[in-house]
């Protein structure tokens, strides 16, 4: 090959390169987002476990851009809107069929079981009737008395009688005048015939549930009182006139005390069946309840009965509108049930004998919560 064929072969390839590198500059700058897109998949690997690898699927989004912000290649990507969270956030709450009690006391819980009759698991709904109605912002109410519903419903609209206030006094007593009344161990299909559901320890009794709603009161600030003392054991007559005696110099001491709570459990039962009353409540099994607010016919010495009955249907639309489903009505009865002692008296049944420990344990803490909240919007 001559010299001046040399020369022109690299004058061609000269002229071929100026040519060809504008192109090959602007692929590589256009190719960047296919060069990221790689790596962003290959990022998508992620650990599950110490054990084993998976691929998590990543869809790619479209790039979006922006000429006043070339910075930002993204349009809302990833981002959630902030909701306002309904949650509970209660406080941590051992199960009870795990605790040991320092001193079970003469009636033990068992520790062993037999098979009895059945357990029938169910849910209370709507109920309808000529002793039903139904209050302005949920629950109904269980007209017992020869008071008309009509009046009754425009009884139930008014404010509770009382006031409460910020302060490090106690607001609420917690007791039970039943306090060795007891529960199922666990979720079965058959109760036990020999054991009458009731025992002196008190992390299987009704003050397991006195302490779930205690905690979830004083998370949220409420002074509370918790009379712990057993009323119904060894003897069960004489449970109201002891359990009087526990209270009345607590209230004497604290006048700052508004409401007063009886905490009991139901007996729903059939012949040869126990009911198991239940509810979800975000996604956990709560034993449903009822409040009782008495009324006097004369006799019973409670003029200001018509007062707690005001507190009550607060509470109630309280409860229901915080966990829809979880009341059976107000029971509107002629009961006494130490009621007299203040205009916030209530007793409130906490499922029944056929429920588990750790549903009423849990039925206790939204008690707790919503108490908490209605006290707190009160103030």
């Amino acid at each position: 090959m001559t010299r001046h064929k040399r020369r022109k072969i690299a004058g061609i390839i000269r002229v071929c390169v100026l040519l060809v590198f504008p192109v090959v500059v602007a692929f590589s700058v256009k190719g960047i987002p296919v060069i990221k897109n790689f790596f962003d998949k290959m990022g998508s690997i992620s650990i599950e476990n110490h054990n084993e690898m998976t691929v998590t699927e990543t869809t790619i989004q479209p790039v979006t851009t922006n000429k006043t912000d070339e910075f930002r290649i993204s349009e809302g990507y990833g981002v959630k809107e902030e909701t306002e969270e309904t949650t509970d956030v209660l406080t941590k709450a051992e199960n009870p069929l795990e605790k040991n009690a320092e001193n079970a006391g003469d009636k033990p819980y068992p520790e062993t079981w037999t098979a009895g009759g059945a357990i029938v698991r169910t849910t209370y709904g709507q109920y309808s009737g000529n002793s039903f109605f139904d209050l302005d912002n949920g629950g109904q109410v269980n007209n017992q008395t020869s008071i008309p519903n009509e009046t009754l419903l425009s009884e139930s609209r008014c404010s509770a009688d009382f006031t409460v206030e910020d302060t490090t006094e106690p607001l609420v007593l917690i007791y039970h005048t039943h306090t060795t009344e007891s529960f199922e161990p666990y979720v079965r299909d058959f109760y036990d015939a020999n054991f009458n559901y009731r025992t002196t320890d008190e992390t299987k009794n009704m003050v397991m549930v006195g302490d779930a709603i205690q905690a979830e009161l004083e998370a949220q600030g409420i002074g509370v009182i918790h009379a712990r003392d057993i009323h119904d054991y060894p003897s069960y007559n004489g449970s109201y006139g002891r359990s009087r005696e526990t209270i009345q110099p607590i209230l004497e001491q604290y006048p700052s005390i508004k409401v007063v709570l009886d905490i009991h459990r139901d007996a729903v039962s059939g012949e040869g069946v126990a009911y198991q009353p239940f509810v979800e409540i975000n996604g956990k099994e709560a034993a449903q309840i009822m409040i009782i607010s008495g009324c006097d016919d004369g006799t019973l010495g409670m003029p200001n009965f018509m007062k707690n009955f005001h507190f009550a249907c607060r509470l109630q639309e309280q409860f229901e509108n915080d966990y829809s489903g979880f009341t059976r009505p107000i029971l509107f009865d002629y009961r006494h049930y130490n009621q007299d002692l203040t205009t916030g008296s209530l007793l409130i049944e906490v499922g029944s004998h056929g429920n588990t420990l750790e549903q009423v344990q849990y039925s206790g803490q939204l008690i707790g919560s919503s108490l908490g909240r209605l006290l707190n919007s009160m103030k």
